[in-house]
C-alpha cells in the first residue's frame, strides 16, 4: 500500500502508512510516536505536542524543580536520539512527521521555565510550535543539515529554547 507524505513542501510517495496496530507491535516507534499521537490525519507536530502537557505536569506537581525537569529533558534527549533513530530506520523514512518525541521533548523543556499555570502553558504551547513550525534560523539551518535521530530532536529543542528565551522576556516585561 502506498500513500502520499508531504514533508517540507515535496510529496513523497511512502510504501505504507504507519497504523496503531503497527506502532504496538514496535515499542520503540510507539515512543516515537508520542505514545501514537504522531498518527494524527493532520498537524501531527502539534497533536504530538500534548502529551508533554500532562507528563511535565505530574513531575512538577511531585516537586521536580525547573532545573529537575530540564535534567529529566536531557536524559530524553539522549533517549530519544535513539528512539528517533529506531523509528526512522523501522520507517524507512526520514524525519517523518509522525515522529513526535523531538516535540514532547522540547515541550517539556519550555514547560519547565514558565510559571505553572494554565495560561501560562497554553502561551508556552503556541510559542514552541510557532518556533518548530516556522524554523527561524538557525533551527532551518540545523533541520537541513543535521539527519538521522540527532537532526530530529536537535531542530525542536532549539526551536524550544528560542520560546523559553521569548517567554522569559515576556515574564521580565509582565511579572506574575
Amino acid at each position: 500500500m502506498k500513500f502520499i507524505c508531504i514533508k517540507r513542501g515535496l510529496i513523497i510517495l511512502a510504501e505504507f502508512k504507519p497504523s496503531l496496530r503497527w506502532l504496538l507491535q514496535r515499542p520503540v516507534c510507539f515512543l516515537g510516536f508520542g505514545f501514537g499521537t504522531g498518527l494524527a490525519p493532520f498537524m501531527p507536530g502539534t497533536f504530538g505536542t500534548l502529551p508533554a502537557l500532562p507528563v511535565a505536569y505530574l513531575l512538577m506537581a511531585s516537586g521536580l524543580s525547573a532545573v529537575g525537569l530540564s535534567s529529566v529533558c536531557l536524559v530524553l534527549f539522549v533517549l530519544g536520539v535513539w528512539i528517533c533513530n529506531v523509528t526512522e530506520r523501522e520507517l524507512g523514512i526520514q524525519d517523518y512527521g509522525g515522529i513526535v518525541w523531538d516535540e514532547i521533548v522540547a515541550m517539556m523543556l519550555v514547560l519547565a521555565w514558565v510559571p505553572q499555570s494554565l495560561s501560562w502553558w497554553l502561551v508556552a504551547f503556541v510559542v514552541f510550535r510557532l518556533f518548530d513550525m516556522l524554523k527561524p534560523w538557525p533551527i532551518k539551518w540545523f533541520d537541513r543539515r543535521v539527519h538521522g535521530g540527532l537532526g530530529i530532536m536537535l531542530d525542536d529543542v532549539i526551536a524550544g529554547l528560542f520560546a523559553i528565551l521569548v517567554l522569559q522576556a515576556v515574564q521580565l516585561m509582565m511579572p506574575v
